[in-house]
């Protein structure tokens, strides 16, 4: 059995170009050839590809160093050297990527799909049938190849012996970490009912048993309601002390980071349950505030139990601001309202984020036509000497292209 694997560090290398060539035409009949040296091949790069087939990094542990294949080099009679293969590095989808050295996110493919496809070839075949699709990144471009000596002919060097070496490759030291995308997630301490009602709802079989600690990895389920799918996230159970490493749940909170809602379930047939919640929230404020200011309801759980239904009222009252549910998964009860509440939860955070989008969209269009000091929006296009300053900018870039070789 494949263990979970949520972070990994490997190294990725583009591809070094190849080197241009030094040759002459030497054919019978043609006294003045000239040099026909060709240039080297394009280096491959190093792309970053989600695949919607993939749910841990498990693979990643296995192979660490993933490098582009080198441009070949130019040849005579003006053949160019053949682009080197790129190198795709399958993840799931969640995948952020960060320098290992600085920490810096690179890249966050939280919104981004992904694409079906399987195996080394498949990959490469997938990517390049999509190009820059959602789902695909170019991380690394490969070196470009270098220039032959047909590019040095002059009236004055009609025999030019000058090359340009390929671009060298690229290499950087990667951290990947997967953050599973979730909806809602469950947070509790161990035996709260956690897995049961993944279980109730969905079509997830979590291992389920009457001791602590019986889940030891995320779990993921799909609860399907109203014609809509809602994914619905069990993380491990978090004790007291958990933000100082103690237990399994505080490694994996991380993956409930990206839910609209967390649900807090209590269990009202332990005799800590007057504490449960105050220690839980404790425990996600020290881990992130983030994680911790998340829209969130309180379920009471297994009130088919005497001693947790005669408890359920004195719960309640505890927490006149939280909204507070109770069920049990043994016989059903609260379980249709539990589910129109996600439902409700899912909706509301998707409306929210859409105004947010728009509201950043009108900045940027009132940014863009701000008027400038005479009047005008203070585009190119508005310039009368725009055209002008184009053509004098690339007819240098030209030049100097031709002088660099």
């Amino acid at each position: 059995m494949i263990k979970f694997a949520d972070e990994a560090t490997i190294f990725v290398s583009s591809g070094k170009g190849g080197d241009g060539c030094v040759a002459f035409r030497r054919e019978k009949y043609v006294p003045m050839g000239g040099p026909a040296g060709g240039d080297g091949g394009r280096g491959g790069d190093v792309v970053f590809e989600v695949r919607r087939n993939l749910r841990t990094l498990a693979h990643l542990r296995y192979q660490q160093h993933f490098k582009a294949e080198n441009g070949h080099q130019g040849m005579g009679k003006n053949r160019y050297g053949r682009n080197g293969e790129d190198v795709v590095v399958a993840v799931p989808p969640g995948t952020i990527i960060k320098d290992a050295e600085t920490g810096e996110v690179l890249k966050d493919f939280s919104t981004d799909a992904g694409v079906a496809g399987a195996g080394r070839l498949g990959g490469a075949k997938t990517a390049a049938r999509h190009g820059d699709a959602p789902g695909r990144w170019v991380f690394l471009r490969g070196g470009n190849g270098g220039w032959g000596n047909s590019h040095y002919a002059t009236s004055v060097n009609q025999a030019p012996r000058q090359f340009q070496p390929g671009k060298p490759s690229e290499t950087r030291k990667l951290r990947i970490e997967l953050q599973l995308i979730a909806d809602i997630g469950f947070v509790g301490f161990p035996n709260a009912g956690k897995s049961s009602l993944l279980d109730f709802f969905t079509n997830a079989r979590p291992k389920i048993a009457p001791y602590p600690f019986t889940t030891k990895i995320p779990n993921l389920g799909m609860l399907t309601i109203h014609e809509r799918d809602i994914v619905l996230a069990d993380i491990p159970g978090i004790i007291e002390g958990a933000s100082e490493g103690h237990g399994l749940g505080i490694r994996f909170l991380k993956h409930i980071s990206r839910t609209a809602a967390l649900a807090f379930l209590v269990d009202l047939s332990d005799e800590n349950w007057r504490e449960a919640f105050g220690i839980l929230l404790e425990e996600l404020r020290a881990f992130s505030p983030d994680l911790a200011a998340k829209k969130r309801l309180l379920v009471a759980t297994k009130l088919d139990l005497p001693e947790a239904a005669e408890r359920y009222g004195e719960f309640k009252a505890a927490f006149p601001d939280e909204s507070v549910y109770g069920i049990s998964v043994f016989s059903g009860d609260g379980l249709p309202e539990l589910k129109e509440t996600f439902l409700k939860l899912v909706l509301e955070n998707e409306a929210e984020a859409e105004a947010k989008a728009k509201a950043a969209a009108s900045i940027f269009d009132e940014v863009g036509a701000a008027p400038s000091a005479d009047g005008t929006s203070g585009g190119a296009e508005d310039r009368p000497d725009a055209d002008l300053a184009d053509d004098d900018l690339f007819g240098a870039s030209d030049a100097g292209k031709g002088l660099e070789g």
